[in-house]
């Protein structure tokens, strides 16, 4: 474990976040005065915030004894609290990097979306030059990431030239239900078998929250329309056919440039089911198989074969969807760089329009995390090499990337990122990262965003419990109008 002391409270998340980019398999504690704790300590920072410095100590512990490593003064301006931020983390970095001997490619960057830097620059005016030297000195961040960030926010900006942001919004709609719930989630899913007597009864308390969405944002252009969860398609057909039913019927999809459902598992998938959702003009679907090996497969706890992936995905083609994305995750447990290899050489047979390719992200809310004694016999890898291997065949098949985003424990301390091809990109996917849209969400678990003209953001989150949903829909809808009430 590795303990943090401030003399105060300040900057809390990004001390935390940055020491954990450096040892993403260790317990990191940060808080203010000495911590009691019965594990095993290896490792002691001390932060003191000081008039006009501020003062960090490094610390190894052997036999319970504290032996200094690094010391560094910092001048700063505490009245400048952006200034005085970047200041601390340049200088935890630096000594970061000096006691484990490595950089990380994003550097001191641990903001989940790194592409807002570039664009906001690139929407002030400023050049490619500018924005690469502000990143290497402010940041840190490798050649190729700045790179890849600029990239990204390029593409970003002409996609996002077609939305109305004030007058416009888009809608999530959470189904939180699964064949079963993967090792590494921490989603809101509920294992299926357990509440199919309630899918029913979830759906009548949802249509409440969209008709007093519909009615609140009948002079709104909506944009988007994103379903996902869980697993929408553990619906039955007659179920996803009343809920896009509900929707057609209560929205205005004029002004829709979008609508996805994330298809999912594989398991969840049958014909009758792809059918509807043709019928019913779904644009977008999503077959995500995570990876091509059957081992892994079982490891994570997805209970359906490659074969079926194969066959979901060639279904859906044969039925005419002509924009499928597939997820993918690296870093995996037990999978080497051959194994990311051999994904994506299937992949590529595949052909997807388009590949989201994630980073293992372990949330303290997935099984991996809380149950980790069990699974302590799992390997996990992530590289510089895995996450090239992908962007590499990515560009095989023709697609560019158009949105990227960062994780709290991502493993490699690298990111997300979705590569599409010619009008393929996801659209919900850059509004739901760059907060420049209100985002109302409906379900379990669903988090609103109200983005104010200012660029202030408010949230109101829907309880997670089915059951609570569904009794205290009422609830959830008032918390609905305060938000976003004028």
């Amino acid at each position: 474990m590795i303990t943090v002391q401030l003399n105060k409270p300040g900057f809390e998340y990004d001390i935390h976040s940055l020491v954990k980019a450096f040892f993403p398999a260790q317990d990191v504690s940060v808080g203010v005065g000495e911590r009691e704790t019965e594990e095993e300590i290896s490792f002691h920072i001390v932060t003191n915030y000081l008039e006009n410095t501020i003062e960090i100590i490094f610390y190894d512990i052997e036999d319970f004894k504290y032996q200094l490593r690094q010391q560094k003064v910092v001048e700063v301006d505490f009245s400048d609290r952006r200034e005085t931020k970047n200041r601390l983390k340049q200088a935890y970095y630096k000594m970061l990097c000096a006691y484990t001997a490595k950089t990380l490619p994003w550097g001191n960057l641990t903001g989940i979306r790194p592409t807002k830097i570039p664009m906001a620059f690139l929407e002030e005016g400023k050049d490619e030059a500018f924005i690469r030297r502000y990143m290497k000195e402010t940041y840190f961040a490798s050649d190729e990431k700045i790179s890849l960030s600029i990239e990204v926010a390029k593409r970003e900006l002409a996609l996002l030239s077609k939305i109305y942001y004030q007058n416009g919004y888009s809608l999530y709609i959470g189904i939180p239900f699964c064949p079963s719930t993967c090792l590494y989630c921490s989603f809101t899913s509920y294992p299926l078998h357990l509440w199919e007597n309630k899918v029913d009864l979830y759906l009548d308390a949802l249509e409440k929250e969209l008709d007093y969405t519909a009615e609140r944002f009948r002079d709104k252009h909506l944009n988007a329309v994103y379903i996902g969860g869980g697993t929408p398609t553990t619906l039955a057909p007659h179920q996803l056919e009343r809920l896009i039913g509900k929707i057609r019927e209560s929205f205005d999809l004029s002004d829709c440039l979008e609508f996805t459902v994330e298809a999912g598992r594989p398991d969840s998938i049958t014909r009758e089911k792809l059918i509807a959702l043709h019928r019913l003009g779904i644009s977008r679907i999503s077959i995500n198989p995570q990876t091509m090996k059957e081992e892994t497969l079982r490891i994570i706890g997805r209970r359906h074969t490659v074969k079926q992936v194969e066959e979901s995905f060639l279904m859906a083609r044969e039925l005419g969807f002509d924009n499928i994305n597939m997820d993918l995750i690296a870093g995996l447990p037990n999978e080497t760089l051959s194994d990311v290899e051999a994904t994506m050489r299937q992949i590529k047979k595949l052909a997807p329009d388009s590949l989201t390719v994630h980073s293992l992200a372990l949330k303290r809310a997935a099984r991996l995390s809380m149950f980790r004694e069990e699974y302590k016999e799992l390997t996990f890898e992530n590289t510089w090499e895995t996450i090239d291997l992908t962007a590499r065949y990515a560009k095989q098949m023709g697609l560019e990337p158009y949105y990227l985003y960062r994780q709290k424990n991502m493993a490699g301390n690298f990111e997300n990122v979705g590569y599409a091809g010619s009008g393929k990109a996801g659209i919900y996917n850059i509004l739901i990262m760059e907060e420049k849209q209100t985002i109302v969400a409906c379900g379990a678990g669903s988090v609103s965003k109200r983005v104010y003209p200012d660029g202030r953001i408010e949230r109101s989150e829907n309880v997670k419990d089915v059951s609570q949903y569904i009794e205290r829909i009422g609830e959830m809808i008032e918390r609905k109008r305060v938000l976003l009430e004028d």
